[in-house]
């Protein structure tokens, strides 16, 4: 995308050099409300009329967007030892996640990625076909008592059902009984984390605001949900087949004092509740809501689960015997990518896209721009699974496509991320049709991921 002619790199913010295109901080000031309001919008607008790289009048630290599709994989891959995780998006989210795999930067976070790595092999994941089963009958089971042509929040079901899947997979246990709590603390802790990321100068969190009195609310319900599985495992011993993640984390802390085991192995339980099922839960809901809007795919969808399905449970073989379900969710994951916003922190000057970025620079990333680039996309803002089924497949860019990420940080929960969504798409779509009601809108609200505004209500019928 074309930068701005009118735009000239030849201008300095409070002695920062300008090296790229932007707006001017008039500008910024200006849009100063969007931008809190609306953060992905005011990306996109800056984009669209800057180019692929552009850089904000923010003098400390220097800003710039990149989408650029190869200047983005030279961020986050080809010269990816050159950019950590130490930016406001991160710290902030470290409120809720402590030094978790998501946060951890350098040393910490390569020693945590090989202790957590074989809970996540393509073995170790041979289970999960049953803890989606299960996730799926209770959303079948509580459909299907709302009555025919319910209106349902079909947010709110895809979110426990990931932290059912979740939980099951990874920690070996039925949270039933704590979901609701746990998925309420986790977007009440994650409101405000957006909130203090989003605020240039917050207050510290220590600080008697209404905020923090909700963050430490919501942080303690998610630590005494933690401490009873840390204490239930301790009880009944590591799972009998191959270890899961919590024995995995048990194992490795083994023989440090309480208070370091404690808090290391609530750091990642934390970090997979709330990364694992906020981001499939997610996808999930845009799945069903594009669906409702486009009948035919949502027809083969169905059919192609009920020849492989039939009226048995799924398992994880089944998904490669379901392409067209796996390209509606890639699909789904290209319009609504759960990580709409990465974020790098240069150690020393590159040259990315031709632009020369500053030591100690501020890298902004959005999937959610990327997915959308004209270059790479033929007709990006049209939901088309057909990008993703059979010979199309191959022609897609692994440069402009990057739900998982890329790199050293791709999500180390890839693969169990597209088992979840395929197999929880097939399963419900061969016994439920969605509707959009009449006049909906459904607008997208950039939080930790790209979540529904206002929920996700649709009308549900059995297919």
């Amino acid at each position: 995308m074309a930068a701005d002619p009118r735009s000239t790199p030849a201008r300095r913010y409070l002695g920062t050099p300008a090296t790229a295109p932007g707006p001017s901080g008039w500008s910024m000031l200006r849009d100063l409300r969007a931008i809190r309001s609306d953060p992905l919008r005011f990306l996109e607008r800056s984009w669209r009329r800057y180019g692929d790289v552009l850089q904000y009048p923010i003098p400390r630290p220097p800003t710039y967007l990149v989408t650029d599709p190869a200047g983005v994989r030279q961020v986050l891959q080809g010269n990816a030892t050159n950019y950590g995780k130490g930016t406001i998006q991160y710290s902030a989210l470290a409120l809720v996640t402590g030094d978790g795999l998501l946060t951890a930067d350098t040393a910490a976070w390569r020693e945590q990625r090989r202790l957590v790595q074989p809970a996540f092999h393509h073995q170790s994941l041979g289970s999960v076909g049953e803890h989606i089963a299960t996730a799926v009958r209770r959303v079948d089971s509580a459909w299907a008592a709302a009555g025919p042509g319910a209106i349902v929040d079909v947010e709110t079901a895809m979110m426990r059902l990931s932290l059912d899947v979740v939980a099951g997979a990874l920690f070996g246990t039925d949270l039933a009984g704590s979901a609701d709590r746990l998925v309420a603390a986790t977007l009440r802790a994650l409101a405000v984390v957006v909130a203090r990321a989003r605020t240039p100068i917050a207050p510290p969190v220590w600080a008697p605001t209404p905020d923090s009195t909700r963050l430490r609310r919501a942080l303690r319900d998610l630590d005494e949900v933690v401490a009873v599985l840390i204490a239930q495992r301790r009880r009944r011993g590591p799972t009998a087949s191959a270890p899961d993640l919590l024995d995995l984390l048990l194992q490795a802390y083994d023989g440090q004092s309480a208070a370091v085991t404690g808090r290391g192995v609530r750091d990642q339980l934390v970090t997979f509740i709330v990364a694992g099922h906020e981001t499939v839960g997610s996808a999930l809901a845009w799945a069903w809501w594009l669906l409702a809007r486009h009948p035919a795919v949502a027809s083969q969808l169905s059919e192609e689960a009920r020849t492989v399905l039939g009226d048995r449970d799924p398992t994880v073989a089944d998904v490669a015997a379901l392409p067209w379900t796996r390209a509606v969710f890639d699909e789904v994951l290209r319009l609504y990518p759960p990580a709409w916003l990465l974020s790098r922190r240069s150690h020393a000057a590159d040259e990315v896209a031709g632009h020369r970025l500053l030591p100690g620079s501020l890298v902004i990333i959005s999937p959610y721009l990327l997915h959308r680039h004209p270059a790479a996309w033929p007709q990006p803002q049209l939901f088309d699974p057909g990008r993703f089924a059979g010979a199309e497949r191959s022609a897609v860019s692994r440069t402009a496509y990057l739900p998982f990420g890329a790199g050293p940080r791709l999500c180390i929960g890839r693969e169990l991320a597209l088992a979840e969504g395929v197999l929880v798409l097939a399963a419900l779509s061969r016994r439920w049709r969605p509707t959009a009601l009449p006049g909906q809108v459904v607008r997208a609200s950039p939080v930790v991921t790209i979540r529904p505004r206002g929920g996700m209500p649709l009308r549900l019928a059995r297919s």
